[in-house]
């Protein structure tokens, strides 16, 4: 219940910082969705209200990633207060216990509070007792900028319709804008030799020709970058080294022949070509293919695991996961074993089992229901649920629809490859079913943004649909 006050001795100790200094109110769901979120706002002084407290109370129990979250937090918050000597009411140094860089204050609401909100607003609501402690705030320290962060849309909405400052939480996104996210290729400009070409050098080694080149767009280049050049006489290349103004170039195998298929496919454009050779190069350990629906991304990560599993010898076998977040209605529990279980969630893998049997067509029937068979034993199908502590030794695991992780989820994920393990992580940024999550704060932009660069990762995004002529003309019509 908000009660009445007198003078507060709590908001006079605040106004004592640097009025330069914002002063941000967190929502609950901020903590819930990133715990850390208490060290990442610099300079700036932040003010969590005591129904925020009550709320993470409230959801601590269970073993959803929001609880745990929620638990983390409250950690965080009980490590401070134990370690602080001072006052709690004159703001705790959150430079002590976090990032260096977080050199503001935290305050916790230490006494009631009054913020008269319109009637119409049912005080006993949570929400709205965030927005009377942002409204008394306002008023007391009309010279700071008081600013309620909160990753609801709808308390956000409210906030503004009061006249109060109010933002979502930034600090999770990897990127503002996901046109600047990399597209793991780079169109040449028509006039790259005759600005590159001077002191060239080129020689053959391993099947592929190389090119040491010097220019002005050498040091934009990043290692495993594809580069290509569409002409009379095209040029597909990877960038293999930079140094400086000089890099190293390297011709593609043709993945589009039918003499290098991939357990009987071919690449269909120029995006697949370049999937394939990240995912068939046993030196790159971590591949991330970006795409619509329909661009072929787990066609072409399924075909390059089979044929490195089962010819190459490189994998022992196949690990295939995904977020089980569905589109509708929730179906229940479901029975059976873990992998029995995840069967519903894998329609995208029997499919492309289906394409990737048909291509051997002259194994005749018998000969194709015993591929099936072995295929079968070599694929495991594993749940998100029960990775943690987990390590994968020589093999190749590759995470579907990992634009519903988020970067803690990916980072877990990730970690879980031993010796010898490929991960290769495919999705879809506009197709995001998690709540909170956008196409900035997604794990897998995430982990696009960090990792591009490394030598031993790569990344495509798939462009052109290729699954049929209706599934493109929705994709885009609709």
């Amino acid at each position: 219940m908000i009660q009445r006050k007198t003078a507060s001795a709590q908001p006079s100790v605040i106004a004592r910082f640097p009025a330069t200094a914002k002063l941000f109110v967190l929502d609950t769901n901020v903590l819930m969705h990133d715990p850390t979120s208490l060290f990442r706002f610099q300079e700036h002084d932040l003010y969590v209200p005591m129904a925020t407290l009550e709320e993470l109370d409230n959801n601590k129990i269970g073993m959803s990633e929001v609880a745990r979250n929620a638990r983390q937090a409250s950690r965080y918050l009980d490590e401070m207060i134990t370690r602080w000597s001072g006052a709690i009411a004159d703001g705790i140094a959150l430079a002590v216990h976090g990032d260096k860089s977080a050199t503001g204050r935290l305050f916790l609401q230490t006494e009631a509070i009054n913020g008269e909100l319109p009637a119409r607003l049912a005080s006993g609501k949570s929400d709205n007792q965030i927005l009377a402690v942002v409204k008394h705030l306002q008023e007391l320290h009309p010279k700071r900028q008081v600013i309620l962060v909160s990753k609801d849309i709808n308390m956000r909405i409210k906030a503004r319709a009061l006249g109060l400052a109010a933002e979502d939480y930034f600090n999770d996104k990897a990127l503002e804008d996901t046109d600047l996210l990399y597209t793991g290729a780079r169109e040449l400009p028509g006039d790259f030799w005759d600005s590159h070409g001077k002191d060239m050098e080129s020689w053959q080694q391993g099947g592929h020709t190389y090119y040491r080149v010097r220019g002005p767009l050498c040091p934009k280049l990043l290692v495993n970058e594809f580069v290509y050049l569409e002409s009379d006489r095209p040029f597909h290349a990877q960038v293999k080294e930079v140094s400086g103004r000089t890099a190293i170039l390297m011709t593609l195998r043709d993945y589009t022949s039918q003499r290098h298929n991939v357990w009987g496919i071919n690449a269909r454009n120029r995006e697949q070509n370049f999937a394939l050779n990240i995912l068939m190069n046993p030196q790159v350990d971590f591949v991330t293919l970006l795409g619509q629906a329909g661009t072929g991304k787990t066609l072409v990560a399924l075909a390059a695991g089979l044929m490195q599993t089962l010819e190459h010898k490189i994998y022992s076998e196949i690990i295939m996961t995904r977020v089980t977040v569905p589109v509708g209605e929730d179906i229940g529990f479901l029975p059976g074993t873990e992998e029995e279980k995840m069967n519903p969630w894998m329609g995208a893998l029997e499919d492309n089992l289906d394409v990737l049997n048909k291509t051997d067509e002259e194994a005749g029937e018998w000969g194709r229901a015993a591929t099936r068979d072995l295929i079968r034993s070599r694929i495991k199908v594993k749940s998100l649920n029960f990775m943690r502590g987990r390590t994968f030794i020589q093999k190749y695991l590759i995470i579907d629809e990992a634009q519903n992780l988020t970067p803690k989820q990916m980072k877990t994920l990730i970690t879980r490859a031993g010796p010898g393990t490929k991960v290769v992580c495919l999705g879809n940024i506009a197709q995001i079913d998690t709540p909170y999550l956008t196409e900035g704060s997604s794990g897998l932009t995430f982990v696009v943004d960090h990792m591009k660069g490394w030598p031993h990762s790569g990344h495509v995004t798939l462009t052109r649909g290729e699954r049929s002529r209706l599934a493109d003309y929705a994709a885009e019509a609709l």
